[in-house]
């Protein structure tokens, strides 16, 4: 295990905002960052670094955590494995406390798959310039296409020899299970023909090819593209590892690990097709680029591009299949909320074939010369032929409105229908209607798979929210308060509260004979009595190491806000608001008084639910009596509190 002396040496040197921004462009917001949620689809920035408390929150997906959590929450690290990931970033050097049989026996699958996978890497890369085969065929490739020794390196490039279980042989030599090999995609396991007895026949998946190692964000390999460089029947040009439990190839993006920094620093990204593309544009000095190989884009793949940036330049053949894979690829980009412009190379041409054929510095210009935005690019492409035919016009004016009515943004498609209109000649009011009518169709269409996954009919949104504020659930009331208490605690647990006490000491106090009903503040509430009972102080990232995942959430949540008052406030205009803890005499009393009144309102309706169907009068009487107690008490609250209640 790791030593506690190394955690807490990786935690005092980690930089919350430089952690997250290796994965997420993040944009400054006051004194913290957001950026749109690296963990679901959403439009609207609702992921927060905070800076000050060293968390991030993602009021989207409701995850929240330290920089360690949230290496572990995106990456699918374990504890450890992030702890390393960490340690390796700022250069802490790793100690281990002695690990019993138990411990290794624990390492986990997927912690053996990253490793063989690194293994491979290595292994494939060390024949590539070491092994004669290697140097004379797959090096002699890459250079015969220009790739340098710094891109082999960057790309970390390999060759798998012929032989038909070299791969195996040396990693089974090495430690490795046949098991773990299979399930990285490494070897091939097919039974013995026909069901007769005999050995399974075992193999290297990629024999015989050029390696092209695909990375996770964090620049481990999670899987390999591999090309033939022999004519052999019955085996395609490209093959790639098939998915695991560290690879989903809808999910990668080739080339990602590479430019994310670029992508950042342009706010622009390049997306091709294969793996020699993106090193081609690379060699071309274009390192903003990457690729969606071995499988067509894909949803996923757009929200992993809109993590960096917004803005996408998308580089297609220009043969009838790449003109086709451009209309295909532009609506799903679009639909991700991304901006789109195109460039279409000549016909014949690719990515890779056209920058080495013009050479660097003609080919960055040739993009930025021939760079346009989907429509004119759409416009020309379909009402090409059908200029004399209405019919086809038509259809084709149908078609670029469906397209925009992909785009999320109103204002965006508002924009690209009047570009539409200025380009075609054709009345705004009239692409407006088409756009409606398509509009509302999806719409209509979304509600009706939603009414069928959920077996009924649904409220309207507006309806059911309107339904949900009219309840009042006394249970919910009290856990409002409840959180209130742990927000207080978490943020200024230390903070004075008047005659030289704490909040946290006049809290427990004032508490003490309080029972928490929600269990996830129950528990931190708990591990802060126990810690003042034990003179041992607890603060925030004693829960976001030592807590259960709800707690963790939950601690990040109540120390992240997603509003700050503008300075310009008091700045500019001399509006002062008092800050929390200027007052926090004030606040904690108040939150005291409101969870015993919300409490006292919960123990009444109880108290109302169990009187119903009692027959025996001398136990009703007490249930009465104990209601009038309870009233007296909750009428006293209400009018510390001003608050008004009914007389019932």
């Amino acid at each position: 295990m790791i030593s506690r002396q190394t955690i807490d040496e990786i935690r005092n040197r980690i930089d919350i905002v430089d952690v997250v921004s290796d994965f997420v462009s993040l944009k400054r917001s006051g004194q913290n960052y957001k950026a749109l949620s690296p963990f679901t689809n959403e439009k609207t920035p609702s992921f927060y670094v905070v800076p000050s408390k060293g968390i991030f929150k993602d009021f989207s997906s409701g995850k929240g955590g330290d920089g360690i959590t949230f290496v572990m929450e995106h990456e699918g690290m374990s504890y450890v494995e992030a702890l390393k990931f960490l340690a390796k970033k700022y250069g802490v050097e790793i100690k281990e406390d002695a690990r019993t049989p138990e411990d290794v026996a624990a390492q986990s699958e997927r912690d053996s798959l990253y490793i063989v996978m690194n293994f491979a890497k290595d292994y494939y890369k060390n024949l590539l310039h070491k092994h004669d085969e290697g140097k004379g065929i797959g090096l002699s490739y890459f250079r015969e296409r220009g790739f340098n020794d710094r891109i082999l390196e960057k790309f970390e490039l390999g060759y798998s020899l012929r032989d038909w279980n070299h791969l195996e042989h040396a990693a089974l030599k090495a430690g490795f299970s046949e098991s773990i090999l299979e399930k990285a995609g490494l070897i091939v396991k097919k039974p013995a023909h026909d069901g007769k007895d005999g050995d399974d026949k075992v193999y290297d998946r990629f024999r015989g090819r050029v390696i092209f190692p695909v990375h996770n964000l964090s620049g481990k390999v999670v899987a390999f593209g591999a090309r033939i460089l022999t004519k052999e029947k019955d085996q395609p040009k490209y093959i790639n590892s098939p998915e695991t439990d560290i690879y989903h190839k809808s999910q990668v993006l080739y080339g990602l690990y590479q430019a994310k920094n670029e992508i950042r620093k342009y706010d622009f990204c390049y997306l091709v097709e294969g793996y020699t593309d993106v090193i081609s544009l690379h060699l071309s000095g274009i390192e903003n680029v990457v690729a969606s190989s071995g499988t067509a884009l894909t949803e996923e793949q757009i929200r992993l591009m809109r993590r960096f940036t917004e803005n996408v330049t998308v580089l297609f053949d220009g043969d009838a299949a790449g003109i086709k894979a451009a209309l295909r690829g532009i609506d799903l980009v679009l639909k991700g909320g991304l901006n789109v412009r195109v460039v279409l190379l000549p016909d014949g041409e690719d990515p890779d074939s056209y920058s080495k054929k013009m050479g660097s510095t003609d080919f960055q210009q040739y993009l930025k010369n021939r760079t346009r935005d989907f429509i004119s690019f759409k416009i020309d492409l379909l009402s090409g032929d059908a200029s004399r035919d209405p019919i086809k016009r038509a259809e084709a004016i149908r078609e670029i409105v469906t397209s925009i009515a992909l785009i999320p943004d109103p204002i965006k498609r508002s924009v690209y229908i009047k570009e539409t209109s200025d380009l075609l000649k054709i009345q705004e009011s009239v692409l407006l209607t088409e756009l409606n009518k398509i509009i509302i169709q999806e719409r209509r269409k979304r509600d009706q798979e939603r009414d069928r996954e959920a077996g009924q009919e649904p409220l309207p949104d507006i309806l059911e929210e309107v339904a949900q504020a009219s309840k009042t659930d006394p249970l919910a009331m009290v856990q409002m308060q409840e959180r209130e208490t742990i927000r207080l605690l978490l943020n200024y647990a230390e903070n004075g509260v008047g005659d030289d006490q704490k909040v946290i000491d006049f809290l427990l106090g004032e508490l003490d004979d309080i029972e928490f009903t929600n269990p996830v503040y129950k528990e931190i509430f708990e591990a802060f009595r126990n810690g003042a009972d034990a003179a041992t102080r607890i603060d925030n990232f004693y829960f976001l190491e030592n807590g259960s995942d709800s707690v963790k959430r939950a601690v990040a949540d109540l120390m992240t806000s997603r509003y700050e008052t503008s300075p310009h406030w008091s700045e500019k205009f001399h509006i002062y608001f008092p800050h929390e803890k200027e007052v926090m005499h004030d606040v904690a009393m108040s939150n005291v008084l409101r969870l015993k009144f919300r409490l006292i309102q919960k123990m009444m309706e109880d108290n109302l639910k169990e009187m119903k169907g009692i027959k025996d009068d001398a136990v009703l009487d007490k249930h009465l009596a104990v209601h009038a107690q309870l009233k007296g008490a909750e009428k006293e609250l209400a009018g510390i509190l001003g608050i008004v209640v009914s007389k019932g």
